[in-house]
């Protein structure tokens, strides 16, 4: 800027005015500005500017680190393509993240608040009772969690879909095809979006008439395949196994494999999430298909919309398809 200032001949404070626009200076004078930063290639810091109260373009995204096995998991790969897309066509950046625990994802929120890093924030794999959230409704950042309106937090923005019509469509398949025991294999207790399955498929279940239980795991493969492994060898074993997560559907059919149960015809596998290892495997794996990169975009939308207005914005996201393929009868 003393660059540009010298070979204008005027102050910084006149450079500092034309080139964000502000008032002070004289149409002619903010053109000339603007054309010697352009010839000796001048771009503005965008931290810089955010100490002044300039946007920083970019939505800060804080997730739990995976291992190396949850890592194929196609959830988190699609849900950032649609964020990451939508952020593109909006000249937005994306501030990602990993930590290990909250009180870490906490840190990382406050210093970009302090900072001015990031203009919003997505907040992702909400737990119950989580302390994320008295964290953030002390800062002065717009919030879009990926959940259901929360009591108590009127001033973030949410997007969610509806279990409890997903488990009803669901069961009702089961119930259909004449199973009377399922068992469902979930993600972590800890997460809301765990129990909000688990209360929907029990009220599905109890209307149906039909017996069932839930086995917690924690999305991997491995975790997968020791639960499959464990409801195979009951005395009264499920004819239908449901899981949170395609990766664990997949490694329950290589289990079904060993332990000489065959899929359909004495077993049906189904995943709550579709993915292209749904499609490949054989057989093909039933699964509840809904546009995750589509979930992204709208939780981007969502939340430049929340920016831009200064105002909470509340979305459902279309109900998820049950799409039957060779895995289930």
């Amino acid at each position: 800027m003393t660059d540009i200032a010298h070979r204008a001949g005027v102050s910084r404070v006149a450079v500092s005015y034309a080139l964000n626009d502000r008032p002070g200076v004289s149409d002619e004078l903010r053109a000339r500005i603007k054309q010697i930063a352009h010839e000796i290639g001048f771009t503005a810091s965008i931290s810089a500017r955010a100490i002044h109260g300039a946007a920083a373009h970019a939505i800060g995204l804080v997730m739990r680190r995976p291992t190396p096995e949850l890592s194929a998991e196609v959830f988190r790969r699609e849900l950032i393509s649609g964020i990451q897309a939508t952020l593109a066509g909006e000249d937005y950046g994306l501030a990602l993240q990993f930590a290990d625990t909250p009180d870490q994802e906490v840190a990382i929120h406050r210093g970009w608040d302090a900072e001015r890093r990031v203009d919003g924030v997505i907040l992702f794999d909400h737990q119950i009772d989580d302390p994320r959230l008295p964290a953030l409704s002390t800062l002065d950042l717009p919030v879009v969690v990926l959940a259901p309106p929360i009591a108590g937090y009127p001033s973030f923005s949410y997007v969610w879909s509806d279990e409890a019509a997903v488990a009803k469509q669901l069961v009702g398949h089961l119930h259909d095809r004449g199973h009377c025991r399922f068992a469902r294999v979930s993600g972590p207790k800890s997460l809301l979006h765990t129990q909000r399955r688990t209360s929907a498929i029990a009220e599905a279940a109890e209307a149906a008439g039909l017996t069932w239980e839930t086995i917690a795991a924690d999305y991997t493969g491995s975790a997968g395949a020791r639960a499959t492994r464990r409801l195979l060898s009951a005395r009264h074993r499920p004819t239908a196994l449901v899981f949170d997560n395609d990766l664990m559907a997949v490694a329950a059919l290589s289990v079904a494999r060993e332990m000489g149960v065959a899929v359909p015809e004495h077993l049906s596998i189904i995943a709550w999430e579709d993915s292209a290892l749904c499609r490949t495997v054989r057989p093909a794996l039933t699964a509840l298909h809904r546009d995750i990169v589509d979930y992204g975009r709208t939780c981007m939308t969502t939340l430049l919309a929340h920016i831009s207005a200064s105002e909470p914005l509340t979305r459902q996201l279309p109900k998820a398809t049950l799409i039957l393929r060779e895995s289930s009868r």
